[in-house]
């Protein structure tokens, strides 16, 4: 009795002495807690203030910035839920590329200003006055616009810091944004951009050597994230049930694209080639942070490519895209991350890396990878950049450029004027490795883009809404949104406006539905097995080019 009388005390000594040790741990832990907490106050305060520093450092100097909207930031919202809005920075997703087409001369005295307009959403279907019109030469060939209605707003009157400052390292999956942040796009027509380099697909097909198809299907995939480059305004988030068509027979393909879920937001997308010679489809869905500097999209979703003539599959993902500069400085966007395109007939991988910029930027915008066999055998290097071109080269060769290309130290006095050069886009700055082969190169950007949202020629076309359209295309169709057209059309106001009432369109959709627990039903796609990879994905249900579209829902 005694024994465990003596064996009890010194277990509740034990004890005491753990539950002391546990309790100056927790006080340690709450210290620390307390000065990450103030840590994080005080950058917080001082992010502030630099940034407001450096708004009106900006202010006083900038002349003739256009007037700001009527409604103040606080009164912006996309059309969510009640709680606030998606800040879908899958604008800043890799789904873009440039345009390229030997056949159309481009008519560089078309590219011009035009003046903005105030025009009602109404009159959208009028014959285009500002750049719209969309013409056919006596060969057939239509020649699509090379201008918007009107030039974009100045954003130097808005603060992006005063609506993210309190978001660092949280997911930005309901925010508030002002339209001013927007370009005049949709995401769906974003998806669109992939696209505008179909020719690289048409290479691929006309290839009987499934080593040659891979490699135009990996550069099809690197100058789809392009046209990213400098595009920094964000698309208006799709509404639930919106759609988008794209029929290019001069491109030969036609597009659709759905809105097929809101929380999460998915797009899906499936493109035809005109001669049945291709499938192209997949869905996106972004997942976004702010890191305090910068903006991450991590992009969702696998990406699918089919070519029936060869009985092959491609699938791959989108690398990760982050927007710097987001409180102080120029804007500027990277793509990083390991891509893996797969040929799921012959085995055939190719590995790109998107390499991040580095502390010196030598590394901006590099993209570099090798083929693989199905052995794992290296068969070809790839490399170049996803905002100028992309070359292919023997391994070996590659390798031994690698091993030789060392800094010398007037490299390293002259890396802060190379970065600058690489953010302008100036010149092409890739070192050409004797014995390559050029893949595909970036088209040059019209001579208005920067007044145009940095947009392609192809990206001024999206959004063209001609006469003919008109009773062809469904009422859920981007063109037809109004809030996009008055943006387009240079009534930020007006986009404001329509962006708001949209807003409150879709939440009191949303209530109805809930009060009578009525699911929404896609329209164009349903949920399914991809059959190549044995993942869950959104794929076509047909029936969309049959034109027949009754029962469609009022989202606009």
């Amino acid at each position: 009795m005694q024994e465990i009388c003596e064996l009890s005390s010194d277990t509740a000594s034990n004890l005491n002495i753990c539950l002391s040790l546990f309790s100056k741990q927790e006080g340690v832990c709450c210290l620390k807690l307390e000065h990450e907490f103030e840590k994080n106050k005080i950058l917080s305060e001082a992010l502030q203030t630099l940034a407001t520093e450096h708004h009106k450092l900006e202010q006083s100097v900038v002349k003739g910035s256009s007037s700001r909207s009527a409604l103040s930031e606080d009164e912006f919202y996309d059309a969510v839920s009640e709680s606030g809005s998606e800040l879908s920075l899958s604008g800043f997703e890799t789904v873009a590329s440039h345009s390229f087409e030997e056949d159309e001369e481009e008519d560089e005295g078309s590219v011009m200003l035009s003046s903005p307009s105030s025009s009602p959403a109404s009159s959208m279907l009028q014959e285009d006055r500002h750049g719209d019109r969309d013409e056919t030469q006596p060969n057939g060939i239509t020649t699509h616009r090379m201008s918007l209605p009107a030039p974009m707003f100045s954003r130097n009157d808005f603060s992006i810091w005063s609506i993210l400052r309190n978001c660092i390292g949280m997911e930005l999956s309901k925010i508030t944004m002002p339209v001013i942040f927007n370009e005049p796009l949709s995401f769906l027509q974003r998806l669109a951009e992939y696209m505008e380099h179909t020719y690289l697909i048409h290479q691929a097909n006309a290839s009987s050597d499934p080593i040659e198809r891979m490699k135009c299907v990996a550069a099809f995939a690197v100058s789809a994230v392009a046209s990213q480059w400098e595009r920094t305004g964000k698309p208006f988030n799709p509404l639930l049930g919106e759609t988008y068509e794209l029929v290019r027979e001069d491109l030969g393909f036609r597009l659709l694209s759905e809105q097929v879920s809101h929380h999460p937001p998915v797009s899906a997308f499936h493109v035809e080639g005109l001669r049945q010679d291709f499938v192209f489809h997949g869905s996106i869905y972004p997942k976004l942070k702010f890191w305090g500097k910068s903006v991450e999209a991590e992009p969702k979703g696998t990406i699918t490519l089919e070519l029936p003539k060869h009985n092959e599959a491609y699938t791959w993902t989108n690398p990760t895209c982050c927007v710097h500069n987001i409180i102080v400085g120029q804007l500027w966007i990277e793509q990083y991350g390991n891509v893996e395109l797969i040929n799921h007939r012959t085995g055939e991988k190719c590995c790109l890396n998107f390499k991040p910029c580095g502390l010196f930027g030598k590394e901006l915008h590099k993209v570099e990878g090798y083929i693989f066999d199905k052995s794992k055998k290296k068969l070809c290097a790839l490399y170049g950049k996803w905002t100028e071109c992309l070359y292919v080269v023997d391994p070996a060769a590659f390798e031994a450029h690698k091993k030789s290309d060392k800094k010398s130290g007037e490299e390293r006095k002259t890396m802060q004027q190379d970065l600058k050069l690489e953010l302008d886009g100036d010149e092409d700055t890739v070192e050409v490795i004797p014995g390559s082969q050029l893949l595909w190169r970036i088209a040059p950007r019209p001579a208005n883009s920067t007044q145009m949202y940095s947009f392609t020629c192809f990206a001024m076309q999206l959004n063209e809404l001609r006469k003919e359209m008109e009773g062809v295309i469904p009422q859920t169709d981007c063109r037809l949104r109004p809030d996009i057209r008055a943006m387009e059309n240079g009534d930020i106001d007006l986009a404001s406006e329509e962006k708001k009432r949209l807003e409150e369109k879709q939440r009191a959709a949303r209530k109805n539905r809930s009060k009578s627990d009525e699911e929404w039903k896609t329209r164009w796609f349903q949920q399914g097995q991809n059959p190549h990879t044995r993942s869950q994905d959104w794929l076509f249900s047909g029936g969309y080019w049959d034109r027949k579209y009754g029962q469609l829902p009022d989202i606009y």
